[in-house]
């Protein structure tokens, strides 16, 4: 016979819980005089019965039914069910703890958290330390902050010498310029890169061109473009975020942004922009759209991916007149766009070899390539030529 405390030790549980299970009906003691309870062989038995039960992932509850009658095949086939699920989410949380600790690659989370709360991403990034510039090229480039530097260095590598970071042309750039009504005599171009629209813009408005863009570097490349040329004094260069743009209320006739409204959101980008058109001003902004209804499994799994926001036309034009907005003209940009952008990526990637590249970054650009190759068609940048309406 076993005083309650000498049975707890005999099988690691408390007083506590000996006398729940006592109360369950699992055991029963014999009370002495003295009120001391006792516990039979028995009873020790049928709790390391029910233990090893417990070991096997069942319900107190589910161990009763056991105990009490045969093994009920149903119910045990849906607890090992549920344990396997169970199994499959503790490995999935094992798996993301040891990435944060730089163990693995995390894309597939900061993919799923960028398309389910863009907003928190990335203000979570910011608190981990990454300055914004860092965080949005982690959101749109690298998808993994344990491989962001390695990823960047490749990245910056492969465009190294390339004129273009997107599809463009000087073609499509006239047609929206030709789309204002008047010839704006300031203008801000946004995310210009390297300055390839900037230039165009300057040739063809004699205006003053503000050149915004995070990248110091891709400033320095429009900076050499510009020397001794006839517009140089005409554009001016500022290393700054999008995001939060360092001017004035009012202060452009005119703003230019080519490609790069997705990178804040799309309807947040010209929400926040708005302010620093004058009255009646305008708004060049172009996007990479859904050119049909249903596009192929292939390319929309790719951009659920990679632009989780992408819009089809029509859609993007609701936007447009609740932000406060009037469409001038609106048209896809050209083949001719693409191929700019396309070619010299192709030609300059053939020359690569994966075995030089220590991130994915090389495999993400052939894919993207590939991509295009099969499916450009059902999406394409659209460009939106706007007028700032009073709200």
């Amino acid at each position: 016979m076993y005083r309650i405390s000498e049975l707890a030790t005999k099988v690691g549980l408390s007083r506590t819980t000996l006398l729940y299970y006592e109360k369950q009906g699992l055991i029963s003691s014999r009370r002495q005089a003295n009120g001391y309870r006792l516990y039979s062989d028995q009873d020790l038995q049928q709790l390391k019965l029910l233990q090893q039960l417990q070991a096997g992932g069942l319900t107190l509850k589910e161990c009763l039914a056991c105990l009490e009658t045969r093994i009920d095949r149903a119910l045990l086939l849906k607890r090992l069910q549920s344990l396997e699920q169970e199994i499959v989410e503790k490995q999935q949380s094992r798996d993301l703890l040891a990435s944060m600790l730089g163990m693995g690659s995390m894309r597939e989370w900061h993919q799923a958290l960028e398309s389910q709360a863009p907003g928190a991403h990335l203000a979570w990034l910011l608190k981990q330390g990454f300055s914004e510039k860092q965080a949005l090229r982690l959101r749109w480039l690298s998808k993994d902050m344990n491989e962001h530097e390695r990823y960047m260095a490749d990245f910056e590598r492969i465009f190294d010498g390339l004129d273009r970071l997107g599809p463009g042309s000087a073609d499509d750039a006239l047609q929206a310029l030709h789309a204002l009504p008047v010839v704006p005599g300031t203008m801000l171009d946004i995310g210009c890169g390297r300055g390839t629209n900037t230039r165009l813009l300057a040739e063809h408005t004699q205006g003053l061109i503000t050149a915004l863009d995070n990248d110091e570097y891709n400033l320095s490349c429009l900076r050499r473009a510009l020397r001794h040329s006839a517009i140089e004094g005409q554009v001016r260069l500022l290393c700054a975020s999008m995001t939060e743009l360092p001017f004035v209320d009012l202060q452009f006739d005119a703003l230019w942004a080519e490609g790069c409204a997705y990178i804040m959101g799309f309807d947040k980008a010209l929400k926040s922009w708005r302010p620093f058109i004058r009255p009646q001003g305008f708004l060049a902004v172009s996007d990479l759209v859904w050119l049909t209804e249903k596009p192929s499994p292939a390319a929309s799994a790719y951009w659920r991916q990679n632009y989780p926001d992408m819009q089809t036309v029509e859609g993007r034009l609701s936007a447009i007149g609740k932000l406060g907005y009037r469409v001038l003209h609106s048209f896809p940009l050209s083949q001719h766009a693409w191929t700019n952008y396309l070619a010299p990526l192709r030609e300059k990637i053939a020359g690569l070899s994966s075995q030089e590249f220590s991130s994915s970054a090389l495999s993400d650009i052939q894919k993207e390539l590939d991509i295009h190759q099969q499916h450009l068609g059902e999406y394409g940048y659209q460009f939106f030529v706007l007028q700032k309406e009073d709200i």
